[in-house]
């Protein structure tokens, strides 16, 4: 596997890869999936419980982690990780 990574490549076999392939799709900051999830689950509180602050807070709680936590680049985008070993 290792004498197929450091080969030169072919000409004519390689294809540019858009940056927003590797990027991970963010919303203010936070992973998108994360930051729906984070928003329906705090409009459920919020809404369905009728518990205004403590849907506002959960949600600002949340997205602030969630953002925290993309800026640290802990979580990372599949397809980040396969290029960089592509490189």
């Amino acid at each position: 596997m290792a004498q197929i990574v450091n080969q030169e490549p072919i000409a004519g076999f390689d294809a540019p890869v858009h940056r927003a392939l590797t990027e991970p799709i963010l919303l203010a900051g936070a992973p998108r999936a994360v930051a729906i999830l984070n928003g329906t689950v705090s409009a459920a509180v919020g809404l369905g419980l009728r518990l205004w602050i403590a849907g506002l807070v959960l949600w600002a709680l949340g997205h602030m982690a969630a953002s925290t936590n993309e800026r640290s680049h802990n979580v990372r985008c599949p397809l980040r990780s396969l290029t960089s070993s592509w490189t």
